[in-house]
């Protein structure tokens, strides 16, 4: 089977059916994904943590491996990357957090370390906690919850993999950017603004999000039409936009910036490995992890843009197994 139809099961599909239930917090999640009429090589779950409901799909088995999705995706990015792993004898989870995918969107609980309290209790309830902890793998926003729950609860993870995110250095000036910088990141403030990001792209979703996708992509056509319709579907759905922002207003306030601020005096134990891509981050993710890891490996790949899980899902992968070839003796 190839790798594109068994992930459109994974991540993109109900199973025939299955339901989702849907929280009082949350609201409705939209219209369900398709389910597809084929052998299931691959199963989605969805597991009560505190008071949200938490959607994650699952492929593979052996040696658990989490991925943790970015914005304004959802687990449906890794449809390309989670077979391959998986084909390395790995068992790949895909998350989605609280605020992503179908998974519940509460009117808050934004901040980092209420959203990493929330994976960490998703490894208790679905039995991945173990000795040594387990390989997180992030892309995005995504990465900054990877960090934080690296942070908070270190015996959680066995390794860490951030991608195309920078971590923020309260400390270091913020310049005004130059017209290229402004694309790439103008959305950190306009996504902090109190209340109107979500009134500007109601009913206007798909052209913001085609926005965000063609302009920072070296591939745009690697998200295509059916995925593009996935994200503007949960983007869309009741608290979808709003969770979003709500992750930026949280990290960039004074005191989200604050926490970052002590997470970062206190190296993380376990290897990083930090990829960005020459179209995206570049070198910026490596450089504003030194000193927060004391075992920190980076990479560039080159010839992808910001969308790094779909539009170099070869490459990315590759360069996730040699991190864990090179550390496979990490934290026993």
């Amino acid at each position: 089977m190839q790798f594109g139809a068994l992930i459109r099961m994974f991540t993109g599909a109900l199973l025939l059916g299955l339901t989702y239930p849907v929280s009082a917090s949350g609201g409705a999640h939209g219209a369900p994904r398709q389910a597809i009429p084929t052998a299931a090589a691959a199963s989605q779950h969805v597991v009560r943590v505190g008071m949200v409901n938490l959607h994650y799909s699952e492929i593979g088995k052996g040696d658990p491996v989490l991925l943790l999705p970015g914005w304004p995706e959802d687990g449906y990015a890794w449809r390309e990357v989670a077979p391959r792993l998986a084909a390395t004898g790995r068992r790949v989870i895909v998350l989605d957090p609280r605020g992503f995918g179908d998974s519940d969107k509460p009117r808050d609980g934004y901040d980092l370390d209420t959203v990493a309290a929330d994976v960490h209790a998703f490894l208790a309830a679905t039995g991945l906690t173990r000795r040594g902890g387990i390989d997180i793998v992030t892309h995005d926003l995504g990465g900054w919850i990877g960090y934080a729950l690296a942070s908070a609860y270190p015996q959680d993870v066995r390794r860490l993999v951030l991608s195309e995110v920078t971590i923020p250095r309260p400390d270091q000036p913020r310049p005004v950017p130059d017209d290229s910088a402004n694309i790439k990141t103008w959305h950190f403030a306009f996504n902090r603004l109190p209340g109107l990001p979500e009134t500007l792209v109601a009913g206007h979703e798909r052209a913001f999000l085609d926005w965000l996708f063609d302009d920072k992509a070296r591939r745009p056509a690697a998200i295509d039409l059916e995925a593009r319709a996935e994200y503007e579907r949960v983007f869309a759905a009741g608290g979808g936009a709003h969770a979003g922002f709500e992750y930026y207003r949280n990290l960039f306030s004074t005191g989200g910036l604050q926490r970052m601020k002590e997470r970062l005096s206190s190296p993380l134990p376990m290897p990083v490995l930090a990829i960005g891509a020459d179209g995206g981050v570049g070198s910026l993710l490596t450089e504003s992890m030194r000193g927060a890891a004391t075992d920190l490996h980076g990479i560039v790949l080159q010839n992808c843009g910001h969308y790094l899980p779909e539009e170099c899902p070869t490459e990315f992968a590759e360069a996730v197994g040699s991190f864990w070839a090179e550390t496979a003796t990490a934290r026993p």
